[in-house]
């Protein structure tokens, strides 16, 4: 059972998500939050798999939330949710920990999919809203210093490229012809010695270390 932490300052928007998520056996709707600072300590106490987090949010922002929230050790998954694909927000979510992230009119089935991809340890990108934002807000962030980079092999940081690409495990692991076991070995090593916690971090990392650039 997946235990799912709803976070949207709107009720109407919490029920409509509840209702959806109800009527799937595997997912469990556990509790609701009205504001950044509510579902930061809602999530420490449910101790949730997924956390929908509204962007926009009172008393503390969806970001400044969803960095509290993926600080802990063994944090839950956090699916960013917004309105607006071109929500400069998004891009700091990412770089907060964020694992996902889908606009809110989003088809019903895309939402579901996103919500057990992340829960397994997995990462969501949209290519057509999440890669141009990231190629969009890289560009005007100031590059900063990334430890760890000198420390990957040729193999690993050739992962990284193909992974900010927004390639699979099973596209990387065609791209380089290893098998999928391999591709998902290099990748876990990739994030620890990077200190990252997720794919989407990396893609943020990889575009704002110059590894890949935007357009590439």
């Amino acid at each position: 059972m997946i235990r799912v932490l709803l976070a949207d300052d709107q009720s109407l928007v919490r029920a409509g998500f509840r209702m959806i998520l109800s009527s799937e056996p595997d997912l469990d709707v556990v509790g609701e939050a009205g504001d950044g600072l509510e579902a930061a300590t809602h999530a420490a106490e449910l101790a949730p798999d997924v956390v929908l987090m509204d962007v926009r949010m009172p008393v503390l922002d969806g970001i400044a939330s969803t960095r509290r929230i993926t600080a802990v050790d063994e944090p839950p998954r956090v699916i960013v949710l917004t309105t607006f694909d071109r929500d400069e927000y998004v891009y700091e979510a990412l770089r907060a920990g964020a694992s996902a992230f889908l606009l809110k009119d989003a088809p019903e089935q895309q939402l579901l999919a996103a919500i057990r991809v992340v829960a397994d340890g997995g990462s969501l990108f949209a290519p057509s809203v999440t890669r141009r934002l990231i190629e969009r807000f890289t560009n005007a962030a100031r590059p900063p210093e990334a430890p760890g980079l000198d420390e990957l092999t040729a193999r690993e940081l050739e992962v990284l490229r193909l992974v900010a690409r927004g390639l699979s495990n099973a596209e990387i692991a065609n791209e380089l012809v290893v098998s999928e076991h391999t591709t998902k070995t290099h990748v876990a090593r990739v994030l620890m010695k990077l200190g990252l916690r997720n794919r989407v971090q990396a893609v943020v990392l990889a575009y704002e270390a110059g590894v890949v650039h935007p357009g590439a």
